[in-house]
């Protein structure tokens, strides 16, 4: 069930109805047995895999969480007359169980998907080797396993869950039902965020009383997130498959546009599902985590990724780039390179190898092919690259002291970081990392700007009027974001007259309606997150 079907309108508007009509401790049952019936469009197949991932972590954390309740009760009782080694034994012992307790749980559910998502990766390229050597015709067959939806986000939401209680960082849930529905939670299922569960649960599980200005502010932004999705990306995603697919008719100028029209788009509709989850949220009295920051504001690449995706940026560092960095593993091979090549070398290196292996693990997240991988390490480079580079960049703003305080620098470093990202992106249109490099060297080779302006632009898929629109409302777009580094526009509208209000949410509806990208040619039914 797509954010922007019909047949979702009509599941939400019944429910919100209802939420609000049920006794309040019936609520969150209600949102669990919703979020069930959505993702039941997905399948008998997928629901199965959410089951599994629930009931296995869910026992998991229980059995931690009693492992840790059983030596404070323990140590509470035997203070006076345990002795200091005794106490540090029995600790011991509990956290090592506790351990095997929460590897059982990630090994169990990192391991389905990887057998779901990698498989034919795996075996794709066992394939290739034995090719390679002369191994005939004869290769192994691929499964072809069905991808349940939502199935990366869902993982990683839980798996966070059961090592935040591995580290005792709060109690487990013992109602199977409410730990089901912060895992189900149907408007974060779709493409995130990956939300923590000390940050969802409490608004989660909560009653929750009719609030009209909070169900209001909650429809505004999911029609946004509606006018996002359907006007700018639907509409561009048209010129972007037809670009993309057909690399070696679209070479030079083309090649920069692509990156420019697929940032767009894909911001678009990445940062409009999220509008819709967060808005969906909000009318149900929820609070979930924002997931963008302005990325196209950022001055520099670990900004950008600090304001892009931001729960899942946040997860990779608190659950892999942190613990790799410190572990007594890396700190043991620390001090063997500071024996070996210095002081500096040790500096450097738990931090090269955290970030490479981090980017690495994002890179094979975001999907099971080598264009992802290259992906993912190309952004790992350049962040290092761009650390390496500081004292140089220190030392040119010190020739020139007042450049950095220019409108015209700051603008110079958004376009840099703009067109760097986009140019690592259009791996994810290409699909084939030799493919890409060889359309990204054509801009160079052949580049030709008369395309941009003798009409060619609209012989891609999209009519002057799609042109149009798409770009009026990218440009609204922009102007939002402009605004709200002063604050919230939704709430800096509530305190203007219901009429302006009304007119603003009317055009909004309006402009959904009249220029949504439907009919042939147009999927408005996926959105690009969805494949993750």
């Amino acid at each position: 069930m797509s954010f922007t079907s019909f047949e979702f309108l009509l599941f939400f508007g019944v429910l919100l109805v209802i939420y609000y009509i049920v006794p309040k401790k019936y609520q969150w049952p209600l949102l669990l047995a919703g979020s069930i019936f959505f993702y039941a469009f997905a399948g008998i197949t997928a629901m199965s895999y959410m089951a599994a991932t629930i009931l296995s972590t869910w026992l998991c954390g229980r059995e931690i969480g009693r492992l840790y309740f059983s030596h404070e009760r323990w140590l509470a009782e035997n203070k006076a007359t345990a002795d200091r080694e005794t106490r540090k034994l029995r600790k011991a012992r509990a956290k090592a169980t506790a351990r095997l307790w929460m590897l059982g749980g990630i090994v169990f559910n990192f391991g389905a998907l990887a057998v779901v998502k990698y498989t034919d990766f795996l075996l794709g390229n066992v394939n290739a080797l034995i090719g390679l050597f002369g191994g005939g015709e004869e290769t192994i067959p691929l499964p072809h396993f069905l991808l349940p939806m939502g199935i990366s986000f869902y993982i990683f939401q839980s798996m966070g869950y059961l090592l935040d209680v591995y580290r005792n960082k709060y109690q487990p849930q013992q109602n199977l039902g409410k730990f089901a529905l912060f895992v189900s939670f149907f408007p974060q299922l779709i493409q995130g965020p990956i939300s923590r569960y000390d940050a969802l649960a409490p608004s989660l599980l909560a009653e929750h009383r009719w609030d009209a200005a909070g169900v209001a502010l909650g429809l505004q932004r999911m029609l946004w997130g509606f006018f996002k999705k359907l006007v700018v990306a639907d509409r561009l995603m048209v010129v972007v498959r037809t670009l993309s697919g057909a690399p070696d008719e679209y070479q030079g100028v083309y090649v920069l546009a692509l990156m420019g029209i697929y940032a767009v788009t894909l911001y678009a509709d990445f940062t409009g599902g999220i509008d819709v989850t967060i808005g969906a949220a909000q009318c149900l009295g929820i609070e979930v985590a924002e997931n963008f920051r302005r990325p196209f504001f950022s001055k520099s690449t670990a900004e950008y990724w600090r304001r892009w995706h931001i729960t899942m940026g946040s997860w990779f560092r608190d659950y892999i780039f942190y613990p790799v960095s410190i572990s007594k593993t890396m700190l043991g091979w620390t001090q063997k390179v500071k024996a070996r090549w210095g002081v500096g070398a040790a500096k450097r290196f738990p931090v090269y190898l955290a970030t490479m292996l981090t980017w690495f693990v994002t890179g094979v997240w975001h999907g099971a092919s080598w264009n992802f991988i290259v992906w993912g390490l190309l952004n790992g480079v350049i962040i290092l690259v761009s650390q390496e580079l500081e004292p140089l960049y220190a030392r040119f703003h010190e020739r020139f002291p007042g450049l950095g305080r220019t409108f015209g620098w700051r603008l110079f470093q958004v376009g840099r970081t703009f067109w760097l990202m986009s140019a690592v992106r259009v791996l994810d249109c290409y699909r084939d990392v030799p493919v890409t490099f060889r359309a990204v060297g054509t801009i160079f080779t052949r580049f030709d700007l008369s395309v941009l302006w003798d009409g060619s632009m609209l012989a891609l898929g999209a009519s002057g009027a799609d042109w149009l629109a798409a770009g009026a409302g990218a440009a609204l777009m922009l102007a939002v974001s402009l605004i709200q580094r002063r604050g919230g526009i939704r709430e800096r509208l509530a305190e203007r007259p219901l009429a302006l209000r009304w007119a603003v949410f009317g055009a909004l509806l309006l402009a959904v309606v009249v220029f949504g990208a439907y009919g042939v040619g147009f999927d408005a039914n996926q959105f690009i997150y969805n494949q993750f």
